[in-house]
């Protein structure tokens, strides 16, 4: 009986096509919305979930404190106060997995013809392992080549390509402000930062290197920064905590002085940023879906003129043995149909806007299969909510009144 039901439903809304196709538009526009809204979102968070993993997971970045000197105070960084010790003594606390003393600076680098400026990373072999830095080629360099401050280099993808193209990198010497650096390995793609800087574009040397040869260094042994990565992310605030005492301690920072240094989480700022574009996911989500209703309302309105066109057929239908609930589920279906094929229809244009939106634009859009089935139930649901009451009045309609309506 339900298939004799749906081809009839099929007819009714073959005899008016134009009027069911407008009806159709409205929920067809709105699944195309939430599709391709809830893909950006999603393909939004992917991107800055692979902007933490490149950084590097349960992250701290420590930096030295200000200075003043004649009324002017300098930023953060600006002063001498960590030193390579303080991050001997750091790695010894628990819940530390890794500690890389960083000296930061940039240089020209020359190869041949070549030449190239870029960034000049002095700090120790924990670095690779507190980013998640795997090597491409060749090897990286140990502690005997930090202790001894030998001139070897790991360098980034986009150094490698620049100086010396599509030759092996790996065993080449190259000069760095005038000292020659032998090339150990290459660094695993990494792509953009969150700040948007090539991590790529980079060289990597041991810290003694850069501040005996290449930068030099005011106070032999302090650094301007470390990177701290801990075992878990549950256990950075204990390990927050651990850290300013030590360095308090080191430091011979009394009660009620201010530290000399400065201490970010990287992690919560990543994971908030990562819950702010979730939160703009569901906001894009949310709006789209304000088409679904209005779509909806769409369906209820010509529902309820169909039931008036057809106010005697439905008497006609009463009047030979049709029971209430058989001209309920009549009208139902046909709410049901025009919402499902409109939401079919309407999930095709998402997706395939959505993979438009990614060849042009080239932002990650990400179709994934809960978006389909979330668009697809609550469409289904709008048919079923907004379809109800016009069926329901058809299906309480007098059988006498009905045969007697002109």
């Amino acid at each position: 009986m339900i298939f004799a039901m749906l081809g009839e439903a099929w007819r009714a809304m073959g005899a008016n096509r134009l009027r069911t196709f407008l009806t159709m538009l409205g929920m067809v526009i709105g699944v195309g919305a939430v599709v391709l809204m809830m893909s950006i979102g999603q393909g939004a968070q992917y991107a800055i979930k692979q902007s933490i993993a490149a950084m590097g997971s349960n992250l701290f970045i420590l930096l030295s404190g200000s200075t003043s000197a004649g009324g002017v105070r300098s930023g953060g960084g600006g002063g001498y106060t960590l030193n390579l010790s303080d991050a001997d003594a750091i790695a010894e606390l628990p819940g530390v997995q890794a500690v890389a003393p960083i000296q930061p600076g940039s240089a020209q680098v020359v190869y041949g013809p070549n030449n190239w400026n870029t960034s000049i990373i002095g700090t120790t072999p924990g670095y690779l392992e507190a980013r998640s830095w795997p090597i491409a080629s060749g090897e990286a360099f140990g502690n005997s080549d930090v202790r001894s401050g030998t001139r070897v280099a790991l360098i980034g993808q986009t150094v490698a390509q620049n100086l010396f193209g599509d030759e092996d990198p790996v065993g080449k010497t190259f000069r760095i402000r005038q000292s020659p650096f032998v090339v150990l390995g290459t660094l695993a793609l990494k792509g953009q930062g969150m700040d948007g800087r090539d991590q790529d574009d980079s060289i990597i040397i041991p810290i003694t290197t850069a501040q005996r040869q290449v930068f030099g260094s005011q106070f032999p042994g302090s650094v301007r920064m470390m990177m701290v990565q801990t075992t878990t992310q549950e256990i950075m605030p204990e390990v927050e905590k651990s850290m300013v005492a030590l360095l308090r301690q080191r430091h011979r920072l009394r009660s009620g002085m201010d530290n000399d240094f400065y201490l970010r989480n990287l992690t919560a700022a990543a994971d908030s940023a990562a819950e702010s574009t979730r939160v703009m996911s569901l906001l894009l989500g949310a709006i789209a879906s304000v088409s679904l209703l209005v779509g909806g309302i769409g369906i209820m309105n010509i529902m309820l003129v169909s039931v008036t066109e057809r106010t005697r057929e439905i008497g006609i239908r009463m009047a030979i043995g049709a029971r209430e609930r058989d001209i309920l589920l009549q009208f139902l279906l046909e709410a049901i149909i025009i919402s499902v094929v409109g939401c079919f229809i309407g999930l095709l244009l998402g997706i395939g806007g959505a993979l438009l939106t990614d060849s042009l634009t080239g932002t990650p859009v990400i179709v994934s299969g809960s978006s389909v089935i979330v668009a697809f139930s609550v469409a289904a649901a709008v048919g079923i909510f907004f379809g109800f009451y016009p069926a329901r009045k058809a299906a309480q309609l007098d059988p006498i009144e009905a045969l007697h309506y002109q």
